[in-house]
């Protein structure tokens, strides 16, 4: 672990930047000078950016996981890791890549956010760590505690899908279905009764964790790695996290000298919320909506947090909304290349093609796909039809399958 590599140096509101605090503890309550009871300004972490020395940081690198590649621009990595990071970027047609986080130990981005926020559990001295969850942060929180040694509680909801359940308690979880509104009550409770650190969201509006979305910025890094600065990053949108910590990690290859500008980053949400696109058309620095019905039920969020407004608004990207169907139809575009996502996880390719035709004028566009179709709704109970063990009964499937005239 290379905790002794890390530049952090302390905790900056996104709400006033020429509000600091030090680096510890970690706030996880978002900024308490900047906020009021209607809106919360997340923090973040600041760096020694002229102590960092980008020729070796972005050196080439054996192709592994693990955040400690990055450690001079993170928070100390107190806790162990579990192979994170250095997922594929695939490209399915020219011009347009899809980075592929399923690949992580938990098979969703997740799993660089917890990294970084269980590393400020173990850092801090608590006792255990808590977390509310539909699905892909609880897992990775769980295992990252697991990792850690730690105790893990999840507050999910009434419908988990059962393969989440059964991934939540194989890691050794307490886990804690409770109606979806009951979730950050019972965890602000926890939090105060128990001194279990919390990984997601205490607030009004959404600020979770100050350490999480700096896990998030390996993902711009990689990219950057890969094929340079993408003219436009489509990225699935429910807090905004991802999205910020994508922007943020652009803005401090930028900020290095690496490169003289950052792509446009789009956020992609599903149209049965759309917090964040209703937020920046207000002009608000986050907005709370009624969620409708939607399959996509990882980003199908009731509340937007300033994280995804600065993030969309510094890159000069957009706001897109998009229905259950152009989710599917992406999410069917992505198996036929081989990839099989979580209906959230298609949000990022749904967004580009929702614009028409890729602009690859200032180079290639990168898609994000967060997730496994392991974690879609459904999944545990879909069978394939037997087929009699006949000839006749073959040649009828493969026929239907236009396999065979």
């Amino acid at each position: 672990m290379a905790t002794a590599d890390s530049l952090a140096t302390g905790q900056r509101s996104l709400g006033d930047p020429d509000v600091g605090y030090p680096l510890w503890p970690p706030l996880t309550a978002g900024c308490p000078r900047t906020g009021t009871e209607e809106i919360s300004y997340p923090v973040e972490v600041d760096y020694a950016y002229d102590k960092v020395d980008p020729a070796s940081l972005f050196a080439p690198a054996p192709t592994r996981g693990g955040l400690e590649r990055w450690a001079p621009l993170l928070p100390p990595l107190h806790a162990p890791g579990l192979g994170e990071g250095a997922t594929p970027l695939v490209e399915i047609e020219p011009g347009v890549y899809v980075k592929d986080e399923s690949r992580n130990p938990t098979w969703s981005h997740k799993d660089r956010l917890n990294r970084c926020t269980t590393s400020a559990a173990v850092g801090a001295g608590a006792p255990g760590i808590a977390v509310a969850s539909s699905g892909n942060h609880g897992a990775s929180a769980a295992a990252y505690a697991a990792r850690a040694g730690l105790p893990c509680v999840v507050f999910t909801g009434p419908d988990v899908p059962p393969n989440v359940d059964a991934f939540l308690n194989a890691y050794g979880a307490v886990v804690l279905p409770v109606p979806w509104e009951a979730r950050w009550p019972l965890l602000r409770q926890v939090v105060e009764r128990l001194g279990l650190h919390p990984v997601s969201n205490l607030t009004t509006t959404h600020t979770g964790h100050a350490y999480g979305p700096e896990g998030y910025k390996t993902v711009a890094y990689e990219i950057y790695q890969d094929v340079g600065v993408p003219s436009a990053v489509f990225v699935p949108t429910g807090y905004g996290e991802l999205l910020f910590g994508v922007w943020k990690g652009f803005a401090e290859l930028r900020r290095l000298g690496l490169t003289d500008r950052v792509p446009r980053i789009h956020s992609c949400e599903v149209a049965a919320s759309g917090p964040l696109a209703r937020a920046i058309a207000l002009g608000l620095p986050a907005a709370h909506v009624t969620v409708g019905p939607s399959d996509a039920y990882s980003i199908a969020s009731p509340v937007s947090g300033y994280r995804g407004v600065v993030a969309v608004r510094e890159s000069g990207g957009r706001a897109l909304t998009l229905d259950d169907r152009s989710l599917a139809e992406a999410q069917h575009e992505l198996s036929r290349a081989g990839l099989w996502t979580e209906l959230s996880a298609a949000a990022g390719l749904a967004g580009l093609r929702s614009l028409g035709e890729p602009d690859l004028s200032d180079g290639p566009v990168v898609c994000l796909s967060t997730s496994s179709g392991f974690k879609d709704l459904g999944v545990g109970t879909r069978r394939t039809e037997p087929v009699a063990p006949e000839w006749d009964a073959v040649l009828h499937r493969l026929r239907a399958a236009g396999l065979a005239a």
